[in-house]
């Protein structure tokens, strides 16, 4: 069964209506949340700058794709993978000659 439901997210001052997976709900609206606070946090922050809203949302499209390629780098396992392959190799030889 296609479990979907419509919903209307309100981010920027403007709504968009998504239809999304019931159990991506949570998750969707959260998203939506932390843009339209970012959003706001950045309106007040930069407050009688003149900065268009365009340039606002760039700041925020930063910010998030930022802290996501921060997060990638953090969850790069490759180097210990490629240590632990090589110690387990070591060890091989090393228990092989005995």
């Amino acid at each position: 069964m296609d479990d979907k439901i419509k919903i209307s997210l309100q981010m920027g001052g403007a709504t968009f209506p998504l239809t999304i997976r019931r159990e991506d709900e949570e998750i969707v609206r959260n998203a939506a949340k932390q843009v339209d606070t970012r959003l706001n946090s950045y309106r007040e922050r930069y407050k009688g700058a003149p900065l268009k809203q365009e340039h606002i949302i760039t700041l925020v499209a930063y910010q998030f794709a930022l802290e996501s390629l921060q997060h990638q780098q953090r969850n790069n396992t490759a180097p210990y993978t490629q240590k632990i392959a090589e110690l387990t190799e070591l060890l091989e030889n090393y228990f092989k000659e005995d």
